[in-house]
């Protein structure tokens, strides 16, 4: 699935979808099951989602299993789909793809939901899968965006994610960046993706008066930057719970304005003030990998790839 053309707007589209469907009550989405391994000193990573889009009616299964949370050398993640109106299996697939477009077109719509209408630059911290589209991603939800950055620490990622950029748009061009803080300072928009120890941990309190910040599960930001905001965002409280408690500081307590499912329905405000510091958590629903990786599947199908299984004769 590689190579199958499908665009930036296309996905940020058919997410978009699949959040409203959520916010109408039509879909269904439980909380993640994530599941901590023994041996910590491999820091591995398991869990498993299930959805049901009822846009295309259709219901998936994720898992995902990673040892090491530094590499993805041994990261495995699934997806399968059951088309509801027929009752049978419709396609089992890597889901690396999915995850690494859905991911960043969550980000794009958190963006241009609750940046200030003004935004100019965006900064994004981190060059692994989920981060190399991004500021693709976000230039194509925010085309008035004039400054475009990226710190990363692996040349081979911060490689890919400039062939990736240029590839959407090269008549545009990423700058690096070596200081963390003071390019958040500079920064309408941050975007951390990134592991633990390779910079600063990201501080709220580091944005410019009315910046976004927006944590992709990642463990670069602050312990407590969550509380430090003005305003607050998630795309699912019942997620927050699961993967993103020590935001919230030494008290835990944590206080949520508005689901980014809630925000692009209308029903809640992206932001409150211009000069708001907004946070936003940002943690993978099913909901939205179901519409991406049956986008994929259905282009599969078309191009004669992939290999149909006859089950249970």
């Amino acid at each position: 699935m590689s190579d199958l053309p499908l665009s930036a707007q296309d996905v940020i589209a058919a997410v978009e979808d699949g959040y409203l469907a959520l916010a109408d009550g039509k879909s269904r989405c439980p909380t993640k099951l994530m599941m901590p391994l023994p041996d910590e000193t491999r820091d591995s990573v398991s869990y498993s989602m299930l959805g049901y889009d009822a846009n295309l009616e259709q219901l998936g299964f994720k898992t995902s299993y990673r040892q090491g949370s530094r590499s993805n050398e041994k990261y495995y993640t699934t997806i399968s789909l059951y088309d509801d109106a027929t009752g049978l299996p419709f396609a089992l697939m890597d889901c690396q793809r999915v995850g690494a477009s859905r991911t960043p077109a969550t980000t794009a719509l958190i963006a241009r939901e609750c940046a200030r209408p003004d935004a100019r630059s965006a900064l994004m911290i981190g060059t692994g899968v989920q981060g190399v589209n991004t500021l693709p991603y976000l230039l194509t939800a925010l085309p008035k965006l004039e400054k475009l950055r990226l710190f990363g620490t692996h040349p081979e990622g911060i490689a890919l994610s400039q062939k990736v950029f240029r590839d959407h748009f090269p008549d545009r061009e990423i700058a690096l960046v070596p200081d963390v803080p003071e390019a958040v300072a500079d920064s309408d928009i941050v975007v951390v993706a990134s592991g633990r120890a390779a910079h600063p941990p990201v501080q709220t309190s580091w944005l410019p008066a009315g910046g976004l910040l927006i944590s992709v599960a990642s463990k670069g930001v602050a312990a407590g930057a969550l509380r430090d905001a003005d305003y607050t965002v998630t795309t699912s409280i019942g997620q927050l719970g699961v993967t993103g408690t020590r935001l919230a500081g030494p008290d835990g307590e944590v206080h949520i304005d508005g689901t980014l499912p809630e925000i692009l329905a209308g029903t809640v405000i992206g932001r409150r003030a211009a000069d708001d510091r907004i946070f936003a958590f940002s943690s993978g629903m099913i909901i939205t990998d179901i519409p991406v990786a049956h986008a994929l599947a259905t282009r599969a199908i078309a191009a004669g790839r992939g290999q149909r299984v006859e089950l249970w004769r």
